[in-house]
């Protein structure tokens, strides 16, 4: 433990010192976004430069490039009780590749479909961040919702679908609704688990959570109190069924721990933190769902 506060405290420190010390190595202008990547010694970061603020998309240590610096790329692992050996993978939003190319080294056999609508931010991942691609790992600069829904239509499924799509310091609407996570459900194996990045703190929780429920039932969620990340994992057929419930055993989660340690993820902890809103549901029951006709844009005219 003492170990691990220290790692913590220290890359604490390096991304502070970002602020004051970085250098940057790579600027452009993408169709999306001004994009940056910036070097502090041995932390290497892509941030995406919007109107209002600077947001780090990926970092990664040059001299531990397999270790996990951002704790929602640590959240997400926790998904991974629920169906330890996902065989086809799709991750929407790359930034620098870090999920793909852990998830690469992890599962070697299984393929993974990154989709980023920016072809600019996926040179960026292949030029500084080490991204991998081979015949299992391939890259599709398109947006999101319609790649899904072109794989419908091809009859594919995914056993782990991770949505981690930002734009700046905000989630894209049109990935956020009823009618695009009904899409995203379809698109699962049976015993397909669909993961979202998102936030703990925003005016768009309580919607969010409504409209995960709406379609997928009562989920997970892993929060970290040292920042705003949540991570909602739910499941194509819901958490009620015994293969799910017998995942989480004591045997399973100490076989990850050994795994996923050496990337700085610690399961049993965040085990611990997994909360399920079937009797921890903390919105309004009648919090309005979020629809292609109602969605953020549509909030802010809301009083």
């Amino acid at each position: 433990m003492l170990k691990s506060i220290t790692s913590l405290l220290l890359l604490g420190l390096l991304m502070t010192s970002t602020l004051v010390k970085a250098e940057v190595i790579h600027q452009e202008r993408s169709l999306y976004r001004n994009i940056l990547v910036e070097d502090n010694n041995d932390l290497r970061c892509l941030k995406f430069n919007t109107r209002s603020t600077q947001t780090q998309q990926s970092c990664f240590l040059k001299s531990q490039p397999d270790h996990l610096v951002f704790n929602y790329t640590k959240l997400l692992m926790a998904s991974l009780l629920f169906n330890t050996q996902p065989k086809r993978i799709l991750i929407v939003g790359l930034g620098g590749g870090t999920m793909s190319n852990t998830l690469a080294q992890l599962y070697p056999q299984s393929e993974i479909n990154n989709i980023e609508i920016d072809p600019a931010v996926i040179k960026v991942a292949r030029d500084y961040f080490g991204f991998l691609e081979s015949n299992k790992i391939k890259t599709y600069a398109q947006d999101g919702r319609i790649f899904i829904k072109r794989a419908l239509l091809k009859k594919e499924s995914y056993d782990w679908i991770i949505l981690d799509a930002f734009n700046g310091d905000y989630i894209p609407e049109h990935l956020m609704t009823k009618e695009f996570l009904q899409e995203a459900k379809a698109l699962l194996s049976d015993n397909g688990i669909l993961s979202a990045n998102t936030f703990s703190l925003s005016k768009l929780y309580a919607h969010e959570s409504a409209t995960y429920k709406a379609v997928f039932g009562d989920f997970y969620q892993v929060t970290n109190n040292a920042n705003s990340n949540r991570i909602i994992v739910v499941s194509k057929n819901g958490f009620s069924n015994n293969r799910i419930n017998n995942s989480l055993n004591k045997q399973n989660i100490d076989k990850l721990d050994k795994t996923l340690s050496y990337y700085g993820v610690d399961i049993p902890l965040l085990y611990r933190k997994m909360i399920n809103t079937k009797n921890n549901q903390d919105w309004p029951n009648d919090t309005r769902v979020l629809t292609d006709q109602f969605s953020p844009a549509n909030l802010l005219n809301v009083k």
